[in-house]
């Protein structure tokens, strides 16, 4: 019978999960109580809530939605980073667990509603973020734009050198003539 804590815990994971875009998944075997605070001020300062869950409330909160996907993740002792972005939510965790890499052991995550390995974690933290990619992307677009404008004034550009260049030869060959 679950009691009125756990529907409480379930509803407030329920939340969370509806809120995140990105989950990583931990294993926080051997840490104490304060290295596991240690791990969430620094998660908290790049907006990644870090939590130490019950698999079982975990597995009822994300039946409806991610089931399916975070299911295979939650093996023993589980913390769950809570992310909107998703390769700073990686590189967050990845860099806040460093001190701590021979104990903690990140097991994977769910992007949306997929799941990835701990290996795609790590290559998903390697990326740029979400801005520095569409700064990139606005660029490429924006330079065959100018290129195009410059190529459309190119002909104008040169008539107006080769007009320029015309009245100098007529304004030499003839000096009394005005240009």
């Amino acid at each position: 019978m679950p009691t009125e804590a756990k529907r409480e815990a379930v509803a407030e994971l329920r939340e969370e999960i509806a809120a995140a875009r990105t989950l990583i998944v931990s294993e926080y075997r051997g840490l104490n109580v304060k290295e596991i605070a240690e791990i969430r001020r620094a998660l908290s300062k790049q907006d990644v809530k870090y939590r130490v869950v019950k698999n079982r409330l975990l597995k009822i909160a994300a039946e409806d939605t991610i089931g399916p996907a975070l299911n295979p993740l939650l093996t023993g002792p589980t913390a769950i980073a809570f992310g909107i972005d998703e390769a700073g939510t990686a590189k967050a965790v990845i860099d806040a667990t460093r001190p701590y890499n021979r104990i903690v052991r990140i097991t994977g995550g769910v992007l949306g509603d997929r799941a990835i390995g701990a290996d795609d974690v790590t290559r998903l933290a390697a990326m740029p973020s979400r801005e520095v990619l569409l700064a990139k992307l606005a660029g490429g677009m924006q330079a065959p734009v100018g290129t195009l404008a410059g190529l459309f004034a190119a002909p104008l550009r040169n008539l107006g050198y080769a007009l320029q260049q015309l009245a100098a030869q007529k304004a030499s060959a003839d000096p009394n003539a005005e240009a």
